[in-house]
């Protein structure tokens, strides 16, 4: 199904390089927006590491080169400022005001312009270095030495900045000045990776997903166990679910309190391991039961 295209109409202008502002821009075109991009000569750091990635993340997307260190470069831009209605960016406050892009500098010369800048951290912290993996390190995310399955603060901080497009959006078409006209009056929003991943981590700071959580591993319905030939993972969170995984493990409870318990797992687990994917998919059809079976 094609998404909503609130933001038909709507040009957005994006210096934004590697995932989170590509991933802000492509959720932009996808709800209208007419969306550019320009990129320093040497390209798209994405381009090079990973060219399936970029080709779906600029399909679509109006990409020109342009050395924003040179008078040529900053003559494109501003050509292209002229035109726009939102700029997304992902440079650290010091490098946007050596580029002459600092939000005074721009709002007093484009008094529309918007402009969604991704940064890492808020505050002064936007000037330190810093990745998708220390964001979430620093929020308890990192939980061993295997890196997270996927990068949630950069995907997390993609969601925010094209949530705030449509703030930005919004708010010009409510704010006018002028007397008697209606011009549109610009917004600056900035978007924390790091406020990204502070987000993605509350279930955890809550203690859900903690290991004593119910969808940490404490719940005998809500976990990943072994199956005779791969995994399966299996959330019969809600009593109905978890009446149906005992009965079809033949597992006696006499409460939802003893799927907390540790002989409630260890025996949905010897069950499990005595079935194939086949089966186990067969029985999710038949029984009504929330699971997912995976190689091993």
């Amino acid at each position: 199904m094609p998404a909503f295209q609130v933001l038909k109409g709507v040009r957005v202008l994006s210096l934004a390089l590697n995932l989170p502002g590509p991933a802000a821009l492509l959720r932009c075109r996808r709800m209208g927006a007419t969306c550019t991009k320009l990129e320093p000569a040497g390209g798209d750091p994405m381009a090079r590491y990973n060219a399936e990635a970029y080709a779906t993340l600029h399909e679509g997307v109006t990409v020109h080169v342009a050395d924003l260190k040179t008078p040529e470069g900053q003559k494109t831009l501003h050509r292209e400022l002229a035109k726009t209605d939102v700029l997304l960016t992902s440079y650290r406050p010091s490098a946007l005001t050596k580029l002459g892009l600092r939000w005074k500098d721009l709002h007093t010369r484009y008094p529309s312009l918007c402009q969604v800048a991704i940064v890492g951290a808020p505050g002064e912290g936007a000037e330190e270095p810093g990745h998708d993996l220390t964001y979430l390190a620093a929020r308890g995310l990192v939980t061993g030495l295997e890196l997270p399955a996927t990068l949630y603060a950069d995907m997390g901080g993609s969601l925010m900045a094209s949530e705030a497009v449509l703030q930005a959006v919004l708010h010009r078409s409510e704010r006018y000045t002028g007397s008697g006209d209606t011009h549109p009056v610009g917004k600056f929003i900035e978007v924390a990776l790091s406020d990204a991943a502070a987000w993605a981590a509350l279930p955890r700071e809550w203690g859900l997903t903690r290991p004593e959580g119910a969808v940490g591993g404490a719940h005998a319905g809500y976990r990943v166990y072994p199956c005779k030939d791969g995994r399966v993972a299996v959330a019969a969170l809600e009593p109905h679910f978890a009446q149906s995984l005992c009965a079809a493990a033949g597992v006696s409870v006499a409460d939802m309190r003893a799927m907390l318990e540790p002989a409630t797992r260890e025996a949905i687990g010897a069950f499990l391991a005595t079935q194939t994917r086949t089966q186990l998919d067969a029985l999710a059809v038949e029984k009504d039961i929330p699971l997912h079976t995976m190689a091993g």
